[in-house]
């Protein structure tokens, strides 16, 4: 079994040991890669859970995620009580278990083949993640489905917000939620981008990599999957050649809009 741990403790913090730790106790011949998104990110999460679950991969794959923000209720919280836990079920049998919080899951709805609410207490803990949820995720993987509460419908999740910052790599890319097949633009074409209230020229490129060194390329990202219907959805990037377009953007956080008009 190799897990994904998707989460929004940090780089870093020790809450990916704590959690890691559970898992292992109950699933003791797992692998477990983590991943951290920004802090209440759901946006974040949500893209990379589609991401690492849509496309190919281990054959037996679990994604683990937790981002709860706690904003579904605005009242106080007796007993710790947060967002509950979901189960999915992706193509190639890949297993998602995890909070259903903000966009966790808008990536995922209409690809997914089973959605449903798990039946475990969404209280009891500050850390559910640690303390309650490996439990559950550990009996899904091995075959429990008695655990499995109501359906949960495509649309009770809210879709994928357009024309937004989805995650910046490593490199200062920026990764949006502009599916490249909406753009109906000439190659080489100059457009004007708008990241937040930073404002940049720009190239439209169908291949990052085609343009001059120094050039801001709008093109095609290296995100995206092949949908149940055999279509490919591939996700627009901004892209500074030789350089980092999340540093001429202002470093922009996760979610910002995105805007951009033909010159």
């Amino acid at each position: 079994m190799f897990i994904h741990l998707i989460a929004d403790y940090g780089t870093g913090d020790p809450a990916f040991a704590e959690v890691k730790q559970r898992l292992l106790k109950q699933l003791p011949s797992a692998q477990i890669h983590c991943l951290s998104v920004p802090s209440f990110s759901t946006l974040a999460m949500g893209f990379w859970i589609a991401q690492l679950g849509l496309n190919p991969g281990a054959s037996s794959r679990l994604i683990y995620h937790n981002c709860a923000p706690r904003i579904d209720n605005a009242k106080a919280r007796p007993d710790n009580e947060g967002e509950g836990l979901t189960y999915a079920l992706l193509p190639d049998n890949v297993i998602v278990v995890g909070v259903l919080s903000g966009y966790s899951l808008s990536f995922i709805k209409d690809e997914a083949k089973q959605m449903h609410v798990v039946k475990v207490s969404r209280g009891g803990s500050q850390f559910r993640s640690r303390d309650l949820f490996p439990q559950a995720a550990a009996a899904i993987v091995n075959g429990d489905r008695s655990i499995l509460g109501e359906v949960i419908k495509p649309n009770q999740i809210p879709d994928v917000p357009r024309d937004r910052v989805a995650w910046i790599d490593g490199y200062g890319n920026i990764k949006t939620t502009i599916p490249a097949h909406t753009i109906n633009l000439e190659p080489y074409k100059k457009v004007t981008v708008k990241v937040g209230d930073v404002v940049n020229d720009a190239t439209y490129s169908d291949g990052s990599f085609k343009v001059p060194s120094g050039t801001l390329a709008f093109a095609p990202g290296s995100s995206g999957w092949q949908r149940q219907d055999g279509k490919e959805i591939r996700w627009m990037e901004l892209f500074l050649r030789g350089g980092n377009a999340a540093e001429r953007f202002g470093r922009p956080k996760i979610n910002q809009v995105i805007s951009y008009t033909v010159n």
